[in-house]
Order: structure tokens, then C-alpha cells, then sequence
């Protein structure tokens, strides 16, 4: 497996990160929908492959499953080709840091990929989640409303934590995908910290997009109370993403460069 030493590694995610902010409007917005939607495909993955397990006999099992399946979704979106907003709050990040960008850029990537990412996840949830009723049935209902309760009660504070540490993880998953060369080590580099982030249960902003929404869909909770968990959680993440990954790396790799 080819491998690209951190420096380089580093060097990557700022070219990737300024490429990001240079993409015509109609190609990130159809990145951004497909990011969304395959996050959400993760997400209904886990879903379906847990959903009718019960919690008395597999215990925390059942996270480590459902974390097992889950990054699929950022499989497709590194892979196959999309614009994942919590990626790109490192890796534009990082080309900010670097002095190759502006912060204009910065905020009119990540309103445009917020939105676009938005959509998608909401594609999924309502016409897989809702109308074919893969979240609302049976075992699975009960467990999307879970899911998305757990996260909802979550105060301001401690869902903004969580989301640092959720992005803190996605962009360790970037990151290492930036660093192999060949499809098989961009796998593993993506799995592994996905896998924590899901079965350690931290929030993702996008990932919320999906199951909060789902839930909300089938009769349960509020789009007011989605609003504060999505603004808490897009904070964490990017403090989780730009600074836990991108700054902290820059200072390590790119500082002197400058």
C-alpha cells in the first residue's frame, strides 16, 4: 500500500481544501447532494442492521455493528466523488491557514455545502425513511425515534462537545484517506475512525440531517428542537474538523511554509 508521510499528507488537505472553494456552483451543489445522501445511506444502514436488535442481550454490541456498517456512506463521498461539509471544514480550513484562500471563501463553501448536504439527507429520509418506511416500522421506528431523542436531549453545550469529538474522528478519516495511495488504504484509513465515531454515539451534523429529520417525519419531535441540536453540533464539528485536525496540523507540517 502507497502511503504519503504527514507533511505531505498535510500538504493534500490544503490543495484539496483550496480546489474545494474554486468548484463551479452547480458541481458542489450536486456533490453536496450526493454527500448527503450517501451519509444517509450509512445512516439507514445502521438503522436496518440494528433495528431489531435487542438491547438486553447484545448491549453495546449493538453500537459496534451498527458503527461497523456505517461509513459506507463516507466510503461513497471520498471514493465516488462528493462534498461533505464536516470534510471540508477541515480541509478548507487548512488552505485558509495556509494563507491560499480568504475567509469569504470559507463561509460561501460551507453555506453551500450546509444546504446541498442538507437536501440529500432530507431526499433519503423522506422517501426511503418515510414513504417506503424503512425508519417507521417495527423495531426500526422505535429505533431512528431513539436515535434521534438520545441526541435531542443533549443540552447546547454537550451536544457542541460531542460534535468536536465527532469531527475530530471524520476528519482523522479524511485525513488518512489523503494519505494512502491506492483504493484498499483509503478504505481502511476511512473505516476504522468512522467506526469509533458512530459507536462512541458523538454527533455529526450531517449525519443528524438524516435521523433527526427521520424522526421527525414519523411524528416525533420538533423542527424547532432540530434547529438548536444543528447549531450546536455544526459548532462542534467545526471546531473538531478546523482546529482539532486542520490548525493543529498546519502548525505541525505547513506553519513554516508560510
Amino acid at each position: 500500500m502507497g502511503f504519503n508521510p504527514p507533511k505531505r499528507t498535510a500538504e493534500l488537505a490544503m490543495k484539496h481544501g483550496e480546489k474545494k472553494v474554486h468548484l463551479p456552483l452547480m458541481t458542489s451543489l450536486v456533490l453536496g447532494f450526493l454527500a448527503g445522501a450517501f451519509v444517509a445511506f450509512g445512516f439507514l444502514l445502521d438503522i436496518r442492521v440494528t433495528g431489531d436488535l435487542p438491547e438486553e442481550i447484545w448491549g453495546s454490541m449493538s453500537a459496534l455493528i451498527g458503527g461497523a456498517v456505517f461509513p459506507v456512506g463516507l466510503v461513497f463521498v471520498l471514493l465516488a466523488g462528493g462534498e461533505l461539509l464536516t470534510g471540508n471544514m477541515m480541509a478548507v480550513a487548512t488552505a485558509r491557514f495556509s494563507g491560499k484562500i480568504k475567509t469569504i471563501h470559507i463561509v460561501k463553501n460551507w453555506s453551500i455545502v450546509t444546504v446541498s448536504n442538507f437536501v440529500g439527507s432530507i431526499f433519503v429520509a423522506y422517501f426511503f425513511g418515510h414513504i417506503l418506511g424503512l425508519t417507521e416500522t417495527g423495531p426500526y421506528l422505535e429505533k431512528t425515534v431513539a436515535v434521534a431523542g438520545h441526541k435531542l436531549e443533549d443540552s447546547f453545550f454537550q451536544a457542541f462537545v460531542s460534535g468536536v469529538g465527532a469531527n475530530w474522528l471524520v476528519c482523522l478519516a479524511v485525513w488518512l484517506c489523503y494519505a494512502a495511495d491506492d483504493m484498499a488504504g483509503k478504505i481502511l484509513g476511512i473505516w476504522f475512525p468512522i467506526m469509533a465515531f458512530v459507536a462512541i454515539g458523538f454527533q455529526h451534523v450531517v449525519a443528524n440531517m438524516f435521523v433527526i429529520p427521520a424522526a421527525i417525519f414519523a411524528g416525533y419531535y420538533t423542527w424547532g428542537e432540530y434547529f438548536i441540536n444543528f447549531v450546536s453540533v455544526f459548532l462542534g464539528n467545526a471546531v473538531g474538523g478546523a482546529i482539532f485536525v486542520g490548525w493543529f496540523y498546519w502548525l505541525a507540517y505547513l506553519k513554516e511554509d508560510v
